[in-house]
């Protein structure tokens, strides 16, 4: 082939008490990225639509994706790329990740041997360090391979795979405003006492457990963050109002998605979430603040050739 285009979903991470460790992909929110092969070796961004970002090439995660990709198999071949993003850099759904993920499949589809798309996460990872200056796959994970993934270990990377809770809704909760990821991780605390590190391992273990085994009663309660969350949410409006909204509509776990600003809620029923969303668009009407809704299920599919 001499072009693709590629299909690469959004992601929720963190998923609670899981920090830099759990995520899913979401299979009504996407970005798309065409590839195709150049005469030369230059690796070239012609254009971005749904995004002020940059079209440098070493100032964009894509390129430094796959250059990364590149640069590990000795190819000198060069690449146009082409992004449509249809969700907004900065919203907490893995906007870096995507890209990242997004391009390194697509050049990988391309390559006379390509490798397997297990194999690509560490370039992929690459891109996302470089704009949230740090490595975490919780994002970059999800979208590349898609499904609900547990990230056990960084050094060796290690990662496995929870079945895709296919019955459950997810509601994506987006208010105006923008949060770096970089600026995000900043402000999480660097050291735990002892009872809120015993509490969140509680939490995550159960939380794996009830992903497992569709028990939504104990993913409602295992879901409470006590590190990110209760430091992040004041860089969101209206957080804990909307938490009560979604609870009180039969959520069956809530918090927030990546570093924010988005928030997900999770459904076992489309009326109950439709109710909520009705009730979350009036309060932040009230507040005069805009806000964004996608409604979507947690995909088992990560980056996929769409032509």
């Amino acid at each position: 082939m001499e072009s693709v285009k590629i299909h690469a979903p959004a992601t929720v991470a963190n998923v609670g008490c899981g920090y830099d460790t759990i995520g899913f992909a979401l299979d009504g929110v996407y970005e798309e990225i065409a590839v195709s092969k150049r005469k030369d070796n230059q690796l070239v961004i012609q254009s971005i639509e749904g995004a002020d970002l940059s079209l440098d090439p070493e100032q964009n995660v894509a390129t430094i994706a796959a250059k990364a990709l590149l640069d590990h198999i000795g190819i000198n071949t060069g690449f146009d790329f082409q992004i449509k993003k249809f969700f907004k850099p900065g919203s907490g759904l893995g906007s870096s990740a995507s890209s990242a993920a997004g391009a390194v499949y697509a050049v990988n589809q391309l390559l006379p041997n390509p490798l397997k798309t297990s194999e690509l996460l560490p370039f992929a990872l690459e891109g996302e360090a470089f704009a949230s200056k740090s490595y975490h796959a919780d994002n970059v994970a999800p979208s590349l391979i898609g499904g609900f993934i547990v990230i056990r270990s960084y050094d060796p990377l290690d990662y496995f795979k929870l079945p895709v809770a296919a019955d459950l809704k997810v509601l994506i909760v987006r208010p105006s405003v923008e949060i770096k990821t970089s600026d995000a991780k900043g402000i999480v605390p660097k050291t735990l006492d002892i009872v809120t590190a015993r509490n969140q391992w509680g939490n995550l273990a159960s939380l794996v457990h009830a992903i497992h085994n569709k028990d939504w009663d104990r993913l409602k309660s295992s879901i409470e963050d006590f590190v990110a969350e209760p430091v992040r949410k004041s860089l969101i409006p209206g957080y804990d109002e909307i938490r009560t909204i979604a609870f009180d509509h039969e959520s069956v776990g809530f918090n927030i998605s990546g570093s924010g600003p988005s928030m997900f809620s999770l459904f076992t029923s489309s009326e109950d979430l439709e109710k909520a969303k009705e009730e979350i668009n009036k309060l932040y009407k009230q507040k005069g603040i805009s806000c964004d809704f996608f409604t979507s299920s947690m995909s088992d599919v990560g980056c996929q050739i769409i032509d």
